[in-house]
């Protein structure tokens, strides 16, 4: 059965960090990319960062570059990312998801389309 579960969100404050992630299961995982998603109040789905199925390359959204960090272990079938400097504006509902491609970070490139996990609130504020 496909499964994905996040976790590791809570409330931290500007400038803290975290880590999420991600236990995948009922699928290949080592076959497949993996994205990190988040959702903020009132705004879309953005794609935020993306490994490679084989770790080699990964992608992140412009805004998290060189504060977010996305890493992968597939003997656990988890994908982790570790946030730091976090701003107020990173707070979101954070998803993540198997993709076609890591290139164009989009929902729509959702391997499984239609599903998402719960997914973790993340809150940054003092």
């Amino acid at each position: 059965q496909l499964q994905f579960v996040e976790s590791g969100g809570g409330l931290v404050q500007p400038g803290g960090s975290l880590r999420l992630a991600c236990a995948a299961s009922g699928f290949t995982f080592e076959h497949h990319n993996i994205a990190w998603f988040r959702q903020a109040p009132g705004k879309e789905r953005e794609g935020v960062s993306c490994i490679r199925s084989s770790s080699t390359s990964t992608n992140y959204a412009d805004s998290v570059k060189g504060r977010f960090t996305i890493s992968r272990d597939n003997a656990k079938n988890t994908v982790y990312l570790q946030m730091s400097s976090l701003k107020p504006e990173d707070t979101a509902v954070y998803y993540c998801a198997a993709m076609y491609s890591c290139e164009y970070m989009s929902p729509a490139l959702n391997f499984y389309q239609g599903y998402w996990g719960k997914g973790t609130l993340v809150t940054v504020s003092s």
